[in-house]
């Protein structure tokens, strides 16, 4: 059949299974919402506040589903605005693919109006990005970038699509979803290689990463750790990947991890990496990094071996099919020492942990907040949040009923991310979602709330309101004398007003009994609601590896 430009990208979209997309329509892009009216009974789009909204929203779409996110902006500022939202997909291997609109082929270079290189800004921070010249390559080019975004190591792919193209006919013949690109299987002697060094330790950690996340491992993982006693953490990506009822599991480590993950996987001689990066905030210093341990690094990308860690044995390619077969050949064994250890180190976390609620003051603690939210969320919630110390609180202490319920951006830590993301999720899954956010961080975004009240999103969002921006804060008390240079607000800002003002509800919680009320409430609305949660600007975020610090150098308490 003969059709344009924009019937066609459409047509292509719907060809590749997809059902909602989230953008924001402009000069260049008009002929592409068109086809959006046409086709609305086929392709649902949710229009954000803001592009930057709509690249974060497709973002949460694929890390709840595994599935491809789709974004759509204008060229020009339109364009621009989806760079943070493309660079946090990118550094978490988010499979996305971000639309744009530009100036037809023949203003290209004129310095038009609203023209941007965006194939350009974009290319550090994509897998791959195309400039469509010709309307006969526009279906053929999005089917690759759907290809290339979910094949190997996933990421985001931009396609950049003129005026002139999506005006313009030609023949189009549907044609199937493209599926992944099969990962190679590694050789059978390498697999051999893993087993004995996992047959011949006695101290063996699993870390799990979020290249594990979303294969549906967790309880495998499990079984194997049973197999060969090992103990569990993971990376901040690899929350929710494996169940969390299980005592092997520790939790994730870090900078910021649980203080038996962290410590238990210094003193392994055996740690076992799926899907891991060890990037600068899981290693600390990296010379002193696991320095007891031989490392097996199962991982897609074979850039990600000896990066950052050297490891023994890296095995690129399928990661599930290399930790099955060796699963599979490892030998059971039993290893009461380690797991005595382990057991004391758990303790020793239990009782600083203790020591810190008993002198803390304030009558609202960020552990009770989260205890609440254990007891009370719905069950499967997706759990999503900004960045800071709200971010890491959750790491720590939220209990997660299943896989992909944790939407987060760790690598590149993009304050103003939750909301969008939250939409995002909530629009995939029709699950329940949470937002823990900051004030600082719900600051960058909140325009989005506009968003969420006219789709009634019912999103449970969890302002930890301290007045200051937390972390940075924390770095100031620590290690810059208590200077502390532009991170106390001083804002006037009244959220409750604020989420009124938006249409959605809006409560104030000082105390555990108020946030249990208000908490109740927002789980049982139909749109979304604020609870501007007030805590005292001095809860720290613990334990800590202070930068460039070695796990010896960890910090517990504040003095």
């Amino acid at each position: 059949m003969i059709l344009n430009g924009a019937q066609i990208l459409v047509e292509t979209l719907i060809e590749q299974g997809v059902t909602d997309v989230f953008g924001y329509p402009g000069g260049q892009v008009i002929n592409i919402y068109d086809a959006l009216y046409e086709y609305k009974d086929k392709i649902n789009h949710v229009l954000t506040a803001h592009e930057q909204g709509a690249s974060h929203a497709a973002d949460g779409y694929s890390r709840a589903t595994g599935k491809v996110g789709v974004c759509i902006a204008t060229s020009g500022p339109g364009a621009t605005n989806l760079v943070t939202g493309i660079a946090t997909a990118m550094l978490d291997s988010i499979p996305l693919v971000a639309i744009t609109g530009n100036v037809p082929n023949s203003l290209i270079g004129k310095d038009s109006f609203q023209e941007i290189d965006i194939t350009g800004v974009t290319m550090p921070i994509t897998k791959h990005n195309f400039f469509v010249k010709k309307i006969e390559d526009l279906a053929p080019t999005l089917r690759q970038a759907f290809s290339i975004a979910k094949s190997g190591r996933p990421g985001p792919v931009l396609v950049d699509i003129p005026k002139d193209v999506q005006v313009g006919k030609c023949e189009f013949t549907a044609q199937g979803v493209v599926e992944k690109k099969p990962l190679p299987k590694v050789k059978e002697e390498r697999i051999d290689e893993a087993v004995k060094l996992i047959n011949e330790a006695s101290r063996p950690y699993i870390y799990v990463g979020g290249g594990a996340a979303g294969l549906g491992m967790g309880k495998e993982i499990v079984a194997f750790a049973e197999k060969i006693d090992a103990a569990i953490g993971c990376s901040f990506m690899g929350l929710s990947a494996v169940p969390q009822e299980s005592e092997r599991f520790l939790g994730m480590q870090g900078m910021h991890g649980h203080y038996a993950s962290s410590m238990s996987q210094n003193e392994a001689d055996l740690i076992l990496a799926i899907g891991v990066r060890f990037s600068d905030r899981a290693t600390g210093n990296v010379s002193k990094f696991a320095k007891k341990s031989k490392i097996v690094q199962l991982d897609p990308d074979s850039a990600e071996i000896n990066k950052n860690v050297h490891v023994d044995l890296g095995l690129v390619g399928d990661i599930y099919d290399s930790f099955k077969r060796i699963s599979e050949k490892c030998v059971e064994k039993s290893n009461p020492a380690w797991l005595d250890r382990v057991r004391e180190l758990k303790q020793e976390e239990l009782a600083f942990e203790a020591e810190i609620a008993a002198a803390d003051g304030a009558p609202l603690t960020p552990k009770q907040v989260f205890d609440i939210i254990n007891e009370e969320k719905l069950p499967a919630s997706v759990i999503t949040t900004d960045v800071g110390q709200h971010q890491m609180w959750t790491a720590q202490y939220v209990q997660f009923d299943k896989a992909r319920r944790w939407v987060s951006s760790g690598g590149l830590g993009t304050m103003g991310f939750g909301l969008g993301a939250a939409m995002g999720a909530y629009v995939a899954t029709k699950d329940p979602t949470i937002l823990i956010t900051g004030d600082g961080s719900f600051g960058m975004n909140l325009n989005e709330l506009a968003t969420a009240v006219t789709y009634k999103m019912p999103i449970v969002i969890v302002l930890m309101n301290n007045g200051v921006l937390g972390m940075v804060r924390q770095w100031q008390t620590l290690f810059f004398g208590k200077r502390y240079s532009n991170t106390v607000l001083e804002r006037k800002t009244d959220f409750v007003k604020l989420a009124q003002a938006f249409g959605a509800e809006g409560y104030l919680a000082e105390t555990p009994i108020e946030f249990r009320k208000a908490f109740q409430k927002a789980v049982k609305a139909n749109g979304p609601v604020v609870i501007d949660v007030r805590i005292d600007k001095d809860e720290f975020v613990l334990p800590m590896l202070p930068p460039g610090g070695a796990i010896d150098d960890i910090i517990t308490k504040v003095k």
